[in-house]
């Protein structure tokens, strides 16, 4: 339609209808138009699946000879996409409205860092990352080693003219007038950076450049970091082009020391083979030693043949700088495939000896199909369950947006130093971006190094690390008191650009898309623990599913609801575990003078017993006050002027132990309330029951963590913090007071509080509850909005409830105004100019006065002229 108003306009066609004929036979003058077209309008790109909002960016488009669409190579790894036939969805923006926002928002140079990690997304991969570390790297012997050169330039041309190699190490007179010493690859690579970020005199494999991009998005902002990610591009193309890298089966070097190797193991293996047969050790253990011996070979061959690879080869390049492989795989290929695994996950105890390079066997290859072909069935299987996890997530969190600046709480969460810091983040990064909830003070100078409600950037967490801070209180969306969505205090930074999160960013459906999105490259199915039935280790994407369900672990872990020490009890042939808890009191009893203690030191007293008589005459003693009687049953200490009962108050509580469940704890040692007894899982409703909300947010958070961790995924806590927020939304209603709620109902917490503060305003008694933990499913359902609960799941149901009630929907969330067709309430954050560009047109007319008059005001519009230059028919 654009392309054919054009036509019009420059008078190639009279009407709509013969522009379109223009446009179907294709002349000359409609690429004209189109190429004028293009030029106000950027385009946008959508490739399905759409995970995260990064499977949806606009771009500025160029036209090209033929029928592929071209994009950037950068951005393919936002898309997921690859170049073997993958399917693109092109859009145009048609309103004003909307082509600001597709420019000033979702331009993909405004899209360079992952809202999941706020780790950069265009970061070099593949031939890039190769050719970077072929010019990076530094080549003892090569031609031109030693030479010295006045300047960058001299360098370069020894280089052109062929007297230095690029690896060679050479001494140049840098700008500061200071030698370096460096290589000329190094020199080229750093002429195409922007001075800020100075020189870098290093080989450059991936996580370096990954590291340069996220650099010079901090200094340059998007438009410089997205320069310098291109001149990365164009440099590793080159290079990798001029290294003439390729691969080839001589590259493939079966080790010499193999034959040896696998002698020597065979020989040990033959040893467990037979004390097995002589009845010397179990099965079990016969399978977990050879397991052992043949994983430690197929270790010792990886070393071998790390040691024997060429270190400027073709293969050994592209595995240490991170462009594709690693030393696991030459070692498939060159030493020996090794133990493969059943579909069942058990570890088949026949290794396979042979490499690629060698060739399989019958037997070995049909060994290794085993395998293979579960890898296939878990992929399709595992893209259903995340997809649906996914939506789940999205389903909970929808209604999340930021609302207010801040809600003026003055709770928040500790953030300590994980005991685990191999696996969950370091310190400093889970507090980098968040908003302190109390003044952070340096230990021993005392100076406050962050105020309350001021945000932690770098500068600050640098502080914080080198002051040895290890535990810091700071504002969460767990503690957030925002009524609806969540307050920018609370949120801290957006992880998508860096600086702290705008009002109406829908902050929700982010933290779903950021936990669902790697859901694919979890594990799917439980490890067998050698084959032993019942302690599986349940992991990946179905232990992430069971956490944010809530669900009770196959395999509980007990945990005491007191402090206490630990005994271990058997009756009847049944194993349990006691905890003790004693508390020693003393009860003390004046003895004014006159009065003599009729009991003696150490005498054991019941409840009722007189402990003291007057001395004196019968009529005195009549006369007196009562005796002192024993309140508490105990023993007594007799003091000068008083009495003391010593009694101890036990409280001990029994949990029966299953048959498999093993101890973790030392009979006799001190426990606490909510520790872990035997080995399993802690269910999280237990928690929240003994240790309360803190506790069971905590859990949640780290163990939902750790299997992300442990799959290298890495993603913000606070997108967590903000799905456990809305499983903890609810109370459950314990006594009703006098209000109108009813025993066991599940109400908002804000809700129940309003009502509690109504009822005592009018001098009633308020309701108790307990705070509810439901699932991801439970709590899409709970919802406030039955627009949104009904598009989610039972449908019928849900209906028929609201309607019984007389429910009303408020419409605050993003689904309930998709359904009806409003625009959802989240907002995207334009420039001030585009928001200027987006204000409706100033009115034609000046004044009223002026218009009683019949005059036009200036501005008016002349007679059947309409704006952008259309003729207005008169007729109409």
């Amino acid at each position: 339609p654009f392309v054919m108003h054009h036509l019009i306009l420059w008078g190639y066609a009279h009407n709509i209808k013969s522009a379109k004929r223009l446009v179907e036979r294709e002349r000359v003058e409609v690429w004209d138009a189109l190429n004028v077209v293009i030029k106000e309008r950027p385009v946008l790109l959508n490739r399905a699946p759409t995970l995260h909002r990064l499977g949806i960016q606009a771009f500025e488009p160029v036209l090209i000879n033929g029928s592929a669409i071209q994009i950037h190579p950068l951005v393919c790894s936002a898309f997921n996409a690859d170049f073997d036939g993958d399917q693109m969805a092109v859009h145009v923006p048609l309103s004003k409205a909307a082509v600001l926002e597709a420019r000033e928002v979702m331009l993909a140079t405004h899209n360079m860092l992952l809202p999941s990690s706020g780790e950069p997304v265009v970061a070099p991969t593949l031939d890039i990352v190769l050719g970077c570390f072929y010019l990076t790297m530094l080549k003892p012997g090569a031609k031109g080693e030693g030479m010295v050169f006045s300047s960058f330039e001299e360098a370069k041309l020894a280089y052109e003219l062929g007297f230095a190699d690029l690896g060679a190490e050479v001494e140049v007179m840098d700008e500061g007038g200071g030698r370096r010493k460096t290589t000329v690859g190094r020199i080229l690579f750093n002429e195409d950076l922007p001075k800020e970020l100075g020189f870098l005199d290093k080989v450059m494999d991936k996580q370096s450049l990954k590291q340069l991009v996220a650099d010079s998005y901090k200094l340059l902002g998007d438009e410089g970091a997205a320069e310098v990610a291109d001149n990365i591009k164009s440099l590793g193309f080159r290079y990798a082009t001029k290294s003439g890298s390729t691969i080839a089966m001589n590259d493939i070097e079966v080790p010499e020391c193999k034959k040896e190797l696998l002698e020597e193991v065979e020989r040990r293996v033959t040893e467990v083979e037979k004390q097995f047969q002589r009845g010397l050790i179990t099965e079990e253990e016969r399978y977990t030693s050879t397991v052992e011996l043949w994983s430690e070979a197929t270790d010792k061959m990886s070393d071998a043949i790390a040691e024997s690879l060429d270190r400027y080869g073709s293969i050994f390049l592209m595995a240490t700088s991170g462009a594709k492989g690693n030393i696991a795989q030459i070692r498939q290929m060159a030493g020996m495939r090794g133990l493969m695994t059943d579909p069942s996950g058990r570890i088949i105890d026949f290794p396979i000896r042979s490499s690629f390079r060698e060739g399989l066997s019958a037997l070995e290859y049909f060994i290794s199909t085993h395998g293979a072909r579960k890898g296939l069935a878990d992929t399709a299987l595992r893209t259903a369950d995340s997809g649906y996890l996914t939506r789940r997530l999205v389903d909970v969190a929808q209604d999340l947006i930021v609302l207010e600046e801040d809600c003026g709480t003055t709770a928040g969460i500790w953030m300590y130093e994980a005991a685990e810091k191999r696996i969950l983040a370091p310190f400093a990064e889970r507090i980098l971006g968040r908003t302190a909830a109390a003044k952070i003070i340096h230990p021993q100078s005392g100076e406050t190094i962050a105020e309350r409600n001021e945000e932690i950037d770098e500068e600050k967490t640098k502080e914080i690390v080198q002051a040895e801070i290890t535990k810091v209180y700071i504002r969460s969306p767990l503690s957030c008191q925002s009524r609806h969505g969540i307050c920018q205090h609370c949120y801290g930074r957006s992880l998508a650009h860096g600086h702290i999160v705008n009002l109406g960013d829908a902050v929700g459906t982010i933290a779903a898309q950021s936990i669902g999105e790697p859901g694919t490259q979890l594990t799917l199915r439980t490890f067998h623990t050698g084959g032993v039935a019942g302690l599986d280790i349940i992991s990946g994407l179905p232990r992430v599913e069971e956490l944010f369900e809530a669900r009770s672990p196959k395999v509980q872990a007990i945990i005491p609801e007191i402090d206490g020490q630990v005994e271990i009890v058997e009756a009847d042939g049944e194993r349990g575990i006691r905890v003790e808890s004693s508390e020693l009191y003393r009860d003390e009893y004046p003895l004014p003078s006159g009065w003599k203690a009729t009991v003696t030191n150490d005498q054991w007293v019941d409840v009722g017993e007189v402990l003291a008589e007057r001395v004196g005459s019968k009529r005195a003693r009549k006369a007196e006050a009562t005796p002192p009687i024993a309140r508490v049953a105990g023993r007594v200490s007799v003091e000068q002027d008083q009495l003391a009962i010593s009694y101890e108050e036990k409280e001990e509580r029994e949990y029966p132990l299953p048959a498999a469940s093993r101890i973790i704890v030392e009979p006799g040692t001190w426990v606490q309330a909510g520790q872990q007894l035997t080995e399993g899982l802690v269910n999280p409703q237990d928690l929240l029951r003994i240790m309360g909300k803190e506790a069971v947010q905590q859990y949640l958070v780290d163990e939902i963590q750790h299997v992300y961790r442990t799959q290298g995924v890495n993603i913000n806590d606070k997108h967590v913090e903000t799905i456990i927020r809305q499983m903890l939304r609810k109370v459950r209603i314990d006594d009703t007071g006098d209000t109108e709620l009813l025993p066991g109902e599940l109400v908002d917490r804000f809700v129940y509080e309003d009502i509690n503060a109504k009822v005592l305003a009018e001098g009633g008694e308020p309701a108790t509850a307990q705070p509810a933990l439901l699932g991801i499913t439970k709590a899409s359902l709970n919802t406030d909005s039955f627009l949104s609960a009904a598009s989610f799941q039972e449908t019928t149901r849900v209906l028929t409830e609201a309607a019984v009630a007389g429910k009303t929907d408020k419409l605050l969330g993003l689904k309930e105004n998709v359904i009806i067709g409003k625009l959802i309430p989240a907002r995207c954050f334009l420039s001030p100019e585009a928001e200027a560009l987006l204000q409706p047109p100033k009115p034609l007319f000046l004044d009223e006065e002026a218009l009683g008059e019949g005059v036009l005001g200036e501005g008016a519009p002349d007679e059947g002229v309409l704006d952008e230059g259309l003729a207005v028919d008169q007729g109409s």
